[in-house]
């Protein structure tokens, strides 16, 4: 594309954008986060209606800590299909980490609304409560992810769960 005397253009024909996000994965396999981004992007150039894209590349944005970005690609790959659930939990989380815990919830309630077994929306939805304090509700969301299968949630559980159980098996003691 670089050499004047022998001008490559794209070809933007709909097939193509297949053939560019297989580029953007291999280049993503790879470790070359900048070339998958570019492949993405004229994936979505050539298919701009493909949530997958969308979604592919906001992950990538994510991974290089360009989260205003990758907010935008999710809300875009979300638009296209609203039923995303790894779109509407990946959303969820880069809000986590921008500290709208609130709004994460939102997210990882549609969440498990679509999936109610998704045992990492609940167990991240845990986290965001925590996050704003409501410890009584992380609790229960942890615990539903521990129940559905996240082994993972049981730290949380022990770290910040067992000692209210503790609490209130001595005031039963005493009453």
């Amino acid at each position: 594309m670089g050499d004047p005397k022998n001008q490559i253009f794209l070809d933007m024909v709909p097939k193509n954008a297949d053939y560019y996000f297989e580029l953007a994965m291999e280049a993503y396999n790879k470790g070359n986060l900048g070339m998958s981004i570019i492949h993405f992007s004229t994936a979505i150039k050539i298919n701009p209606n493909d949530p997958n894209s969308w979604y592919s590349r906001a992950t990538i944005k994510d991974q290089l800590h360009t989260w205003k970005a990758a907010r935008r690609d999710y809300d875009r790959a979300i638009q296209l299909a609203p039923d995303f659930i790894a779109a509407i939990v990946n959303r969820a989380a880069n809000k986590d980490e921008a500290g709208e815990y609130t709004e994460a919830i939102k997210d990882y309630s549609n969440a498990i609304n679509l999936e109610p077994k998704n045992e990492m929306a609940y167990f991240n939805r845990g986290n965001s409560k925590f996050n704003i304090n409501d410890k009584k509700g992380a609790c229960e969301d942890w615990n539903k992810a521990k129940e559905l299968g996240a082994d993972y949630a049981q730290e949380r559980i022990d770290e910040h769960c067992k000692q209210k159980t503790l609490q209130q098996k001595a005031k039963g003691f005493f009453n």
